[in-house]
Formats: C-alpha cells, sequence, structure tokens
C-alpha cells in the first residue's frame, strides 16, 4: 500500500496498476473510503465526518499532485509523498 501523505489519524494511498476513475483511498481507525480526485467524492466506503472533511481539505488544496501522482501509478513509476494537512 504505496502511503502518500498521513495527517491527524489519517493516511492517504494510491495503489498502482488500480482502476479507474482517478482516485485515492484514505483510512482512518476502522474506517475507509475511495475518493474521486475530480469532484472529491466518496466512490466507496466511509470516514468519519471531521476526517472526511479534513480529507477533503487535504485533497482540495493537492489535487494536481494527486493527479499527477495518478499519472505515475498507471505508467509504475514512483509515487511522490504529499505534504500533510497542518
Amino acid at each position: 500500500m504505496p502511503q502518500i501523505s498521513k495527517f491527524f489519524g489519517i493516511i492517504i494511498c494510491m495503489f498502482y496498476d488500480d482502476h479507474n476513475p482517478p482516485h485515492f483511498h484514505a483510512y482512518y481507525g476502522d474506517y475507509s473510503a475511495i475518493i474521486n480526485i475530480s469532484d472529491l467524492s466518496v466512490i466507496e466506503g466511509k470516514l468519519p465526518g471531521r476526517a472526511l472533511g479534513l480529507v477533503i481539505e487535504w485533497a482540495s488544496i493537492h489535487s494536481q499532485e494527486l493527479l499527477d501522482n495518478w499519472n505515475r501509478a498507471i505508467i509504475g513509476h514512483q509515487l511522490h509523498k504529499i505534504t500533510p494537512l497542518e
């Protein structure tokens, strides 16, 4: 599980050779969600409200970096770490 960021107990990952649409995985305790990069909607899963809000805030700041990482993952290149939310 390639971890690209971690903040406030939330782990953000992106997998190589994953399915479309471009997305990332967010984990918080026993919760997990798949988040669409283009519109930041939850594709699958669930996070508590506060954790989801932090993930969306972080992703809105780093949307281009997320898309760049998605494109790197598709071709099997190493993913870049993304600055955590502070």
